[in-house]
């Protein structure tokens, strides 16, 4: 080799060199980050369904009677209304029929929430003890709404059920009396009575029931009842099994509907036979169709519960137990009723006592 050759390789020798010291001080830009890797090492492990996702807002979960009922509709926006004025998180479902086999595991799957309270309409007074008997031993506070448990009317205070803080929901005796009574009056004070009712063991249509019967028995026999049918809330089969009483009773002068569904059969069986207006039909629940068919004469008195206070009394209440204030919280709160009829239906205390449908 050359000496110019070597003095050559010597160059590129120490240009190779040089090059390499250069990107060994030259600083490499880290590979960007993605998806997962781009979070921070340690981040708050996110909220339990049904828990507070920010702060430390309780949850107060609703387990209502039937999907989509207008009565149960305005309860849970009463529910709302207070809880956001309050500063409760909830949660609300329930099953599409009014049956404690299809609430059962609805009320399971709140109570793996871990809500702080449950306010629950229970659709059966006996079925339903047990797990929510169970929710209340997992330290969750449990309010009965519409409909209480147990063999004692919901006395919660010395009956066979205690658990509950309370039970929030009409004097459901009262209501059968003021409806029944109400008929009575239209009748002229005497005269034949049918009850259309849901099933034995509900306790709400029960004390309905019961009301109804002692404002017959209050009349000394100038009112008689025919008869009562239990329509599984159904209303076509209430339609059908009035149908059968108007034909073994010509006479008859008017009926008690102890739910929507139970008058909803019976007005149809009226206007079926050509008898609307003569045989008075009252309606226990103020929806909006009620109120139409008290328009159209299909019915001819509505007996609207309060779904919106119970709603609100139900977060009151809750949220006072959660902050440990029990002793403020009554164990049984009547809430009111409203008449309507059609000399009545658009004042504003009519208007203000129908429920929502959405």
């Amino acid at each position: 080799m050359s000496q110019g050759n070597v003095r050559r390789l010597a160059m590129f020798a120490l240009l190779a060199v040089a090059l390499l010291a250069l990107a060994a001080c030259t600083p490499v830009a880290p590979a960007a980050q993605t998806g997962a890797a781009a979070e921070p090492a340690a981040t708050e492990a996110a909220a339990p369904e049904g828990e507070a996702a920010a702060g430390d807002m309780p949850t107060v979960a609703l387990v209502y009677g039937v999907r989509g009922d207008g009565f149960y509709v305005t309860m849970e926006k009463g529910l709302r209304a207070a809880a956001e004025e309050m500063g409760v998180n909830v949660i609300a479902d329930g099953p599409a029929q009014f049956d404690a086999t299809l609430q059962r595991p609805i009320l399971d799957a709140v109570v793996a929430q871990n809500p702080a309270a449950i306010c629950i309409a229970a659709t059966d007074r006996q079925a339903l003890i047990e797990p929510m008997k169970a929710a209340f031993d997992r330290g969750i506070h449990i309010i009965s709404v519409d409909t209480f448990i147990g063999d004692t009317a919901g006395d919660y205070t010395t009956g066979d059920v205690t658990f509950p803080l309370s039970y929030v929901g009409s004097d459901n005796v009262e209501g059968g009396r003021i409806a029944c009574e109400a008929i009575i009056e239209s009748i002229g004070g005497s005269g034949k009575m049918y009850i259309q009712n849901v099933r034995p063991g509900i306790s709400t249509t029960d004390q309905r029931e019961q009301g109804c019967r002692e404002a017959i028995e209050a009349t000394g026999g100038a009112v008689t009842l025919v008869g009562v049918d239990y329509n599984e809330d159904n209303a076509a089969r209430a339609a059908e099994q009035t149908a059968a009483v108007l034909q073994r009773e010509p006479d008859l002068a008017g009926i008690f509907g102890t739910n929507l569904f139970s008058a909803e059969g019976a007005a149809q069986a009226v206007k079926n036979a050509g008898l609307t207006g003569v045989v008075k039909v009252a309606n226990f629940d103020a929806p909006e169709a009620a109120i139409e068919d008290l328009r159209n004469e299909v019915n001819d008195i509505v007996i609207a519960q309060l779904p919106y206070q119970m709603g609100q009394k139900c977060v009151e209440f809750a949220l006072a137990a959660i902050n440990g204030d029990t002793a403020s919280i009554p164990k049984r709160f009547p809430t009111g009723y409203v008449v309507i009829t059609r000399d009545n239906v658009d004042t504003e205390e009519a208007q203000n006592a129908i429920y929502s449908s959405q």
